[in-house]
């Protein structure tokens, strides 16, 4: 069983999996106290995909879990909105105002004035999913998620027609590891560890692609240092390159590609120095990196998300997955290009999510857009009545989200009743009406799959949850009890069978199994997983020249949105489309918000090491840029755009090239100067095809504070 592993008379090892937003979803080890308490956490050396390696903020899990400004009793709001005055109450009473405050905002506006909210906080499948049964069997107003994946997705389909790749343990056989837009020494530590194995056992080359000199450039052979939002012209060069050396493989090609005689006509002009003037690379550094990958079969590229979050995002996923293709490189182990394999797992989720129930007449709002939103937006409302009623699980969206004053402008309004079940007192909790302390995933069962790999892992509960906090699916249960609504399918299941329904239905062996054995590797065959047998289109082509309004996708917008976004400006084949926020006289910094090392975007921002090894909200500044502005290491500065300003302290440094700005973590609003955090500088405009939040993609004028 996955809690009955012995060490030594006084502990145990419980085995689950990391609960947090990260593709690796690591296979964890724990030690469990002889008195129940969590210990050690490390990475499964079982594992063939976590190999015993995991990021040094998991390692640390128990002092978040023991931390002692945890939630631990249901609070009601005493004072003023977000004054900080709070009365603690007991759990009946916290759902029954929860549910009499639904009931009245269905009565005054319709089902579609409650609007649940929830996103990553934990990717296990029963405590995050519930909450959308919940929505559909009480009609109430539909969420479409934005904030990460929909760029990145939506150009890896549009290439592929599905969303899978080679098997990512696959780096280690490769003899050529690009590693694009992902700092996965901060963010995906075993991608390190495949590709350094590739490096020590092959001698394999180890190329990293990304905006700034982040830790994983420091393992690189070949770094490049791109301007945010050019990769699509980095990409086009490299092609241009393979066409013009003969490293195209026009065999390969003329099976499985729609137009590659189109393609190489268009990027004849799409020269090295052509992208050297966009890129901000030099023409020498794209010759290389086009030889080098030309010359070696068993290239992987390896796609990350950073990359993808601008204004042409998809277009930049999609012209770095066109290289696999034209260099053939998907034909050979440890070649071809991977970014998901969350399209392998095919769960049967109908009755965890309550799918038959939805009804497509009730409107769908995005996700990222909740400032507009709650601040009576019309188009972001699709024309329709306010939000007046929300509860939000696993996320925090005054922090998170992007037009942050707009966000708290909303969560301000006196009509608004907000409910949050959280571990924390965070920026979105302090804004609420009822908070509801919550447990973490050592407290509950759950079942987890890995995007970036290929298993379905078991989360079993491995200790006793404080008695007074109560898990996210409890809180769903029991508002469907007050609501009418537990009779419908689906409710009034443990956690425990709805896995091992979820799993049968799917045609898995169910929980007892994975309970004997930890996970389950759910890969693919080779064959399908380098498209073999064709890539998942009717014609079996991949696509050159996609369909960027029709393509079926996992990130489409539902009919009632339409295609969002500027899509008549995609381009027909891959190519460097200038839909991003240019620089212009009054904004000269280009500003990218990208992941702290210690924090997982807004989670583990309240422990004690982790504060102390990422010290404080800065900004990075190249040394001309400081010199020129009359900045110096620790002084204040103030970012600013259309979107409002944030203050924080400068750290001068070379990491950065002159023009960019870099802001590491999403620390709390609070812990900045003014309470603003960096999220005040993000747009939420939709991004063209299927929608998305271009959180790196932010035009910034930049001074010297005066009292700094």
């Amino acid at each position: 069983m996955n809690i009955a592993t012995p060490i030594h008379a006084k502990s145990r090892i419980g085995h689950t999996a990391c609960p947090h937003d990260c593709p690796s979803t690591c296979a964890l080890d724990i030690e469990i106290s002889a008195e129940g308490r969590m210990g050690r956490v490390r990475g499964a050396e079982d594992n063939s995909y976590t190999a015993g390696v995991i990021c040094a903020k998991v390692a640390r899990y128990a002092e978040r879990l023991y931390h002692p400004d945890r939630l631990m009793m249901p609070k009601r709001r005493k004072g003023a909105k977000g004054a900080g005055s709070w009365q603690e109450i007991g759990w009946q009473d916290a759902l029954d105002e929860i549910a009499d405050a639904f009931v009245k905002a269905e009565a005054k506006h319709g089902s579609e004035a409650v609007w649940p909210y929830y996103y990553a906080g934990t990717m296990g499948l029963v405590q995050r999913d519930s909450i959308e049964r919940l929505r559909h069997a009480k009609k109430y107003s539909g969420f479409f998620d934005t904030i990460c994946v929909n760029m990145a997705w939506t150009g890896f389909t549009m290439a592929t027609g599905a969303l899978r790749g080679p098997d990512p343990r696959e780096m280690a056989k490769s003899d050529c590891v690009v590693i694009w837009g992902t700092n996965a020494v901060v963010t995906q530590v075993n991608v390190m560890t495949h590709a350094i194995r590739a490096r020590k056992e092959r001698g394999a080359k180890i190329v990293v692609i990304d905006i700034y000199d982040n830790p994983t450039m420091k393992q690189a052979d070949l770094a490049l240092v791109v301007r945010p939002g050019t990769d699509a012209a980095l990409a086009c060069a490299a092609m241009h390159i393979a066409f013009r050396d003969g490293y195209a493989d026009r065999a390969y090609m003329e099976k499985y590609a729609d137009d590659p005689a189109g393609l190489e006509e268009h990027l004849k002009t799409r020269t090295p120095e052509w992208a050297a003037a966009i890129t901000g690379l030099s023409v020498e550094e794209i010759e290389t990196f086009g030889r080098l990958i030309g010359e070696t079969k068993r290239s992987f590229l390896r796609l990350g998300y950073g990359f993808t979050r601008q204004r042409n995002g998809s277009v930049a996923m999609h012209a770095a997955a066109s290289i696999a293709t034209v260099l053939g490189s998907w034909q050979y182990e440890g070649g071809g290009a991977f970014h998901s394999n969350s399209g392998i797992f095919k769960f049967d989720n109908s009755e965890l999510v309550g799918s038959r129930m939805r009804d497509r007449e009730i409107r769908v709002l995005d996700q990222s857009q909740i400032g507009r939103i709650l601040t009576g937006d019309a188009e972001a409302l699709r024309h329709r009545g306010p939000v007046t009623a929300m509860l939000i699980q696993n996320t925090n969206p005054a922090c998170v989200m992007p037009e942050q004053r707009l966000v708290r402008q909303g969560f301000m309004r006196d009509d608004l009743f907000v409910a949050v079940h959280e571990h924390f007192m965070t920026d979105t909790a302090d804004l609420a009406d009822i908070v509801l302390p919550a447990t973490m995933f050592v407290e509950h069962d759950d079942i987890y799959r890995g995007g970036g790999q290929s298993h379905i892992l078991l989360g079993p509960k491995l200790v006793e949850p404080p008695e007074t906090v109560r898990t996210n699916l409890f809180v769903i249960e029991e508002l469907a009890k007050r609501l009418g609504v537990d009779d419908r399918p689906g409710f009034g299941l443990t956690e425990r069978e709805i896995i091992d329904r979820m799993l049968t239905s799917s045609g898995r062996p169910g929980f007892d199994y994975l309970a004997d054995n930890k996970w389950l590797d759910a890969g693919i065959s080779f064959e399908e997983a380098h498209y073999l047998d064709g890539f998942n289109f009717p014609d079996r082509k991949f696509r050159f020249r996609p369909d960027w309004v029709n393509t079926p996708a996992a990130t489409r917008p539902p009919r009632s949105l339409g295609t969002l976004g500027p899509y008549e400006a995609l381009p027909e084949f891959p190519d460097h489309v200038e839909l991003i926020e240019l620089t212009d006289e009054e904004h000269p910094f280009r500003l990218a918000t990208s992941p702290a090392r210690n924090f997982l975007n807004s989670s583990f921002t309240e422990t004690k090491t982790s504060i102390q090894k990422e010290g404080r909200p800065e900004v990075l500044v190249n040394p001309a840029d400081a010199e020129a502005k009359g900045i110096a290491s620790g002084d204040i500065v103030t970012l600013g755009n259309r979107r409002g300003s944030v203050r924080l302290h400068a750290k001068v440094s070379d990491t950065v090239k002159p023009g960019l700005l870099i802001a590491e973590g999403i620390w709390p609003n609070k812990k900045h100067l003014d309470g603003e955090g960096i999220n005040v500088l993000t747009g939420a405009d939709q991004v063209a095809p299927y929608g998305g939040a271009a959180v790196h993609d932010n035009k910034v004028w930049m001074v010297r504070d005066a009292a700094g």
